[in-house]
């Protein structure tokens, strides 16, 4: 189901501008998904929040500590539609 990012850009606050390979795209507040504690915690400064890059390998955004985010998450977020459930799948 992974839909990689291919462009992001950092807007106002902490928004960025998303753009998947399926075309999807939007922006997506990362104060609402995240806590900015542990490896987050540098990105509350704006400065290094605009470091954000796309790791073309893993399809998603990273910034150089090694942060990153879900991409399936992201696209969830900026699409409008939620991940399947994986209830009732058996083991």
């Amino acid at each position: 189901m992974m839909k990689d990012i291919v462009e992001a850009r950092p807007l106002d606050g902490y928004e960025l501008y998303l753009r998947f390979e399926d075309g999807t795209d939007g922006v997506v507040d990362i104060a609402k998904l995240i806590s900015f504690h542990g490896v987050f915690e540098p990105l509350e400064s704006r400065a290094y929040f605009e470091q954000v890059q796309v790791n073309t390998e893993l399809g998603t955004v990273f910034w150089p500590n090694g942060a990153d985010l879900d991409p399936d998450v992201l696209h969830a977020v900026v699409s409008g539609v939620p991940i399947p459930s994986y209830q009732g799948i058996r083991r």
